[in-house]
């Protein structure tokens, strides 16, 4: 990740950062946390599932989230992505898998 986006995403992170969102788009904005607090992984935690929730809004469009929240329920649904020849479905992967990173550097327990 380049040095300028983690110092903003460092920033954001940050107690002191605050987004004021209308109720309505705060709801549809916790899809991950829901699917992720829903799972039945051992270590999903509220603290850790908004964590990663909150790297999501900063990386991901509202379509990518919806996309990755359903990787809690269908995992093989991940592997078939990150497989296909679609073009959108390679984008997609990019985007993801640079969450991913992200989220496991800044969310650790």
């Amino acid at each position: 990740m380049k040095p300028f986006k983690m110092a903003v995403l460092a920033l954001c992170m940050s107690p002191l950062a605050t987004v004021s969102l209308p109720v309505s788009e705060v709801h549809a904005a916790k899809t991950i946390e829901r699917a992720c607090v829903k799972s039945e992984r051992k270590a999903a935690s509220k603290p850790l599932c908004g964590c990663i929730q909150d790297v999501a809004d900063m990386m991901l469009s509202r379509s990518d989230q919806k996309t990755a929240a359903k990787f809690f329920d269908d995992p093989h649904r991940a592997q078939e992505i990150r497989q296909s020849n679609n073009r959108s479905h390679e984008k997609f992967w990019l985007r993801y898998k640079e969450f991913g990173q992200t989220a496991a550097t800044f969310c650790r327990g």
